[in-house]
């Protein structure tokens, strides 16, 4: 993975988010990020495949659900890139975070 491979597939505001929340959790499925991004199940599944082809995610797959995590085998650097981005910018995902948690609250 190159610089502007992973900053190409990260440009994006959902695929952004998603890659951080996935950060945040370790592992989310589907589900999580469509409660937490407040978008439809099949936008958030096409973000997911764009990440998953850049390989800055994988995927694993559980009966119905499939989480995904960042890739282990990312080069050290993309990760600092994403575990920074988490760490400078807290508020950038405030709310998606109060809504991840309030439907895994209800659940």
């Amino acid at each position: 993975m190159n610089p502007v491979t992973l900053y190409k597939c990260l440009a994006d505001e959902t695929r952004l988010k998603s890659v951080l929340l996935i950060d945040i959790y370790n592992e989310l499925c589907v589900c999580d990020l469509t409660d937490a991004l407040a978008l439809s199940q099949p936008k958030i599944s096409r973000h997911l495949a764009e990440l998953r082809k850049c390989e800055i995610l994988t995927d694993e797959r559980r009966g119905k659900w499939v989480y995904y995590r960042i890739n282990p085998n990312i080069p050290d650097w993309a990760k600092q890139v994403i575990t920074c981005t988490v760490e400078q910018n807290s508020d950038y995902l405030d709310a998606n975070i109060k809504q991840l948690n309030r439907c895994r609250d209800c659940c």
